[in-house]
């Protein structure tokens, strides 16, 4: 779909017709394993990548390409590949780019599960990983190099709210020839397009604000379509012939399809992480919605956060969207549109109070998960960020006084009441 429609139109419409043989007007859930050839050669065309088409599900499936066409066109990239989970992604997004011994630099300002898959898991592939705090510009700029295969962050982080220099990181980036991957996950692209501000690559948990009701696991990286791989021999994979493609070069022969197809040819089909059609079908579902719903949360948010500004018992509130935030500035920027809903802030009875608060509420669910219409809470310190160190915990903006909130859909005061009666009850 012309990326000249709006967001709105495109959040409906991109990805999907009706359906040619019954012309049903949703996409239907394709649950099949595998399809037909129509004859000898086409199966052939198919397996040498010289035709698009579907051959079997874990490398591709119409309701998951349905999919795919939407969140590219959503963010203004080229192409997508969408998988089993968000970790999945990452690994997904990695994996073109990485080598034993090979490195990449992200930010300390991640998702708890996030730090532990860059600097424990993936060391078990001989992938090294640098963590830095991106809001320092200098030492990012001279951790980079010739040897770098990525710079990594997120444009609103979890669970901290700080908003990532896009711009800067990007400049930084390309100066060092390599992608900066951005995971726009608490941001969406209603509020943020990395590609905009220079990012090469885009991750998102599906699972989180664009299915937006805590019902379908899955996750998805969308390419810019213009990082060019083959100016450095760092991206072999991409650039240098692939021996089960029968030397093909996927950038030479693909362009800015390159990332994409290899995803879809070589990555899914050895790691295997495909996404279900019904976890697919049940995003394009929350995708139609996705702008209404972006703005009750943000407008919650900011009300919920203003409220907890003036609670005794609240030591800080880090929410960008208020005047308070030192990444105000940033977030004018980057999301003029709303700061997000997904925030902390600091209780000043510590650990002991953020255990207590989580238990005190009525209203608001305590469980490990962002982006439902329903609001959620969490004490990092004691379940996401748990096995992290202390100084990691403080590093990613989850100490041990921490609480995270994602703020859903329900009445703003009503949210308010029950955090309200439940700070009042802490000791």
């Amino acid at each position: 779909m012309s990326r000249e429609f709006g967001f709105e139109t495109r959040s409906i419409h991109a990805g999907t017709q009706p359906e040619p043989v019954t012309g049903a007007r949703q996409t239907p859930i394709f649950q099949t394993a595998s399809y037909v050839f129509h004859d000898a050669d086409h199966a052939a065309s198919l397996f040498n990548l010289q035709t698009f088409g579907f051959v079997y599900s874990r490398l591709g499936n119409p309701t998951v390409a349905a999919l795919e066409e939407r969140l590219a066109s959503l963010e203004g990239g080229r192409g997508s590949t969408c998988v089993a989970s968000g970790h999945a992604a990452q690994l997904l997004a990695l994996f073109p780019l990485m080598e034993a011994g090979a490195e990449f630099v992200a930010s300390t300002r991640l998702y708890g599960g996030s730090i532990t898959q860059f600097g424990k898991t993936f060391k078990k592939f001989g992938w090294q990983c640098r963590f830095l705090d991106m809001d320092d510009l200098e030492a990012v700029k001279a951790a980079v190099g010739e040897d770098t295969r990525a710079l990594f962050c997120e444009s609103l982080a979890n669970p901290g709210g700080a908003v990532s220099d896009l711009e800067s990181l990007a400049r930084i980036a390309e100066g060092a020839g390599c992608p900066l991957v951005v995971d726009n996950t608490l941001a969406t692209p209603f509020l943020c397009r990395p590609f905009e501000f220079g990012a090469d690559l885009v991750v998102h948990s599906t699972t989180k604000f664009l299915t937006g009701n805590g019902t379908a696991m899955g996750g998805a990286v969308i390419d810019s379509g213009r990082f060019d791989w083959s100016k450095s021999r760092r991206f072999a994979s991409l650039s240098a012939p692939e021996p089960a493609y029968h030397g093909l070069a996927f950038q030479e022969t693909f362009g800015d399809l390159a990332f994409t197809t290899f995803s879809h040819a070589v990555t899914l089909r050895d790691l295997g992480a495909a996404q279900s059609p019904m976890n697919a079908f049940l995003t394009l579902l929350g995708l139609e919605t996705l702008p209404l719903r972006m703005e009750r949360h943000c407008r919650n948010a900011l009300a919920v956060a203003r409220f907890l500004e003036t609670h005794p018992a609240v030591a800080w509130v880090s929410y960008a969207g208020l005047p308070s935030s030192p990444y105000r500035g940033l977030a004018q920027r980057y999301l003029p549109a709303g700061a997000g809903s997904v925030f902390t802030f600091g209780l000043k009875g510590g650990y002991r109070a953020g255990a207590r608060l989580v238990e005190a509420v009525a209203l608001w669910s305590h469980l490990a998960n962002v982006g439902d219409s329903r609001s959620l809470i969490l004490h990092p310190a004691s379940t996401t960020h748990r096995q992290l160190t202390a100084a990691q915990r403080q590093a990613a903006g989850a100490g041990d006084e921490v609480v995270r909130l994602s703020v859903g859909l329900e009445t703003a005061a009503d949210l308010i009441g029950d955090l309200q009666q439940a700070l009042d009850s802490l000791p």
